[in-house]
């Protein structure tokens, strides 16, 4: 592990009985990057992140964060790493003032610079005037804002966010990713793992991991410009029903329901009009269908279809 990297795996695997929960994972953060681990619940992130900080031990494989590794050095780990999730403790009774206080003592903050770092986490997280309110009365933003402060309190350089956007409106989460950066900024490597795809393209790299295993790293431009075929986006009035329709139509790689709109991966776009005809023959209402630009949950969902093809077919 060099001086510049801030975390590193190789073959990390977690296994609960016959159950395997994290399939021996391989990735790696630079110093100061922000690296988002996306998938759905049950994916296997929060496993990954256990192991990552101590909490849990290795079944196989190996990680190294800031240059400990996890299994002999977790104690060394832990003091040096912020950890924030969507069900981060915060005292109720207690005022932002309190809780930033009551964990800086907790995080060994000396006591001559406590008083001053509680007041730079109170400008940071934009809770000035707000810190004599108690927190069981702060709105869900301003509790994870608090979140977050409590968390660096004593300036860690390793951050892990578990979640911790879960629950928070489009805007909140926004203004939550802007400390993220500035943290980045600041030199704080960051790892995050959140089931909200359009959190990838805060990221400066993407992990998309799916039944405990990594199924791709990359950038989140690379990911989009790495998709097969054409993305296709087509109005019609029954659109899950569609997905099933188009399962055996010739040409169509991947389709998925997105709002009320169908989302269907062709290896070309002169697929389309077997696409529209499979719908119209169903007596759907189509309007029709236009090529658009894939979002990181486009590609998940074509990933997770590759991968659900070779379980079910091994050989292939």
């Amino acid at each position: 592990m060099s001086d510049h990297t801030a975390l590193e795996t190789h073959d990390l695997t977690r296994r609960f009985g016959d159950f395997t929960a994290v399939d021996r994972v391989n990735f790696y953060i630079p110093r100061g990057e922000i690296f988002g681990l996306l998938g759905p619940n049950g994916a296997g992130k929060t496993t990954t992140i256990r192991m990552l900080c101590g909490i849990l031990s290795p079944t196989e494989g190996q990680a190294a964060v800031m240059g400990f590794d996890v299994r002999k050095q977790a104690e060394d780990i832990k003091r040096r790493i912020g950890y924030m999730s969507q069900r981060f403790a915060l005292y109720n009774d207690l005022t932002p003032y309190e809780n930033l206080h009551f964990y800086a003592s907790i995080y060994s903050v000396e006591n001559g610079l406590r008083k001053k770092r509680v007041q730079e986490l109170l400008e940071m997280a934009g809770l000035k005037g707000h810190e004599k309110t108690l927190t069981r009365n702060l709105s869900g933003a301003w509790r994870q804002r608090l979140a977050l402060a409590c968390a660096i309190a004593h300036e860690p350089p390793m951050l892990f966010l578990d979640e911790a956007t879960a629950g928070v409106d489009p805007v909140s989460r926004r203004e939550f990713w802007d400390l993220i950066y500035e943290l980045a900024g600041r030199g704080v490597s960051i790892l995050a793992t959140t089931h909200y795809m359009d959190e990838a393209d805060y990221c400066n790299t993407v992990g998309l991991m799916y039944q405990g295993r990594l199924v791709s790293v990359s950038s989140p431009d690379s990911l989009k410009d790495g998709l097969t075929g054409t993305l296709l986006e087509v109005e019609c009035d029954r659109p899950s029903d569609a997905t099933q329709l188009l399962a055996d139509v010739p040409g169509v790689l991947a389709a998925a329901v997105h709002g009320v709109r169908l989302h269907v991966t062709v290896e070309h776009e002169m697929h389309s009009g077997g696409v529209l005809k499979r719908l119209r023959e169903a007596g759907m209402d189509v309007e029709g269908a236009q090529v658009i630009m894939p979002s990181l949950e486009d590609v998940f969902l074509a990933m997770v279809e590759e991968q659900n093809k070779e379980t079910a077919d091994p050989a292939s």
